[in-house]
């Protein structure tokens, strides 16, 4: 069996390398393609930290794709405070790449409390990075 197996592969080998030759090979969409200078999508990267640029970083992980922020609270309400992990989970722009968390605490009593984050807050905030990372991409493929 090993004695036929050989020259199969062989010819479909040749055959396959004569396919190859001669012609244009066909460009690239950078933009669109998976930016490996990073461990995830650079452009979900630099919106998410476009986003949360008036916030305190705690950790920002490239290669792992999170983005840990310090508690924040709002100059206007200051018996609030918010704390995010975005997790970019893919090397593609795409919708579900992206993972926001949010821990909210207010102060009762001098005391912080955890208290509940509306779910529209946290789509809200994926839907921002998402705009800015498409935005970013556009002017990127204009640009070229």
């Amino acid at each position: 069996m090993n004695r036929l197996l050989a020259p199969v592969l062989l010819g479909s080998l040749a055959i396959s390398l004569t396919a190859c030759g001669g012609g244009e090979r066909p460009q690239a969409d950078i933009a669109a393609a998976k930016i490996a200078t990073i461990g995830v999508n650079s452009y979900l990267w630099r919106a998410s930290l476009d986003t949360l640029s008036f916030m305190p970083l705690l950790q920002a992980d490239s290669n792992g794709g999170v983005i840990v922020t310090d508690w924040y609270a709002n100059p206007g309400n200051p018996d609030e405070r918010m704390k995010l992990t975005v997790s970019i989970l893919d090397q593609d722009l795409r919708a579900d790449a992206l993972r926001v968390a949010a821990l909210r605490e207010t102060r009762q009593n001098g005391q912080w409390v955890q208290a509940p984050v509306q779910a529209a807050t946290v789509q809200k905030l994926e839907d921002i990075i998402l705009s800015r990372a498409r935005d970013m991409r556009r002017s990127a493929v204009i640009e070229e």
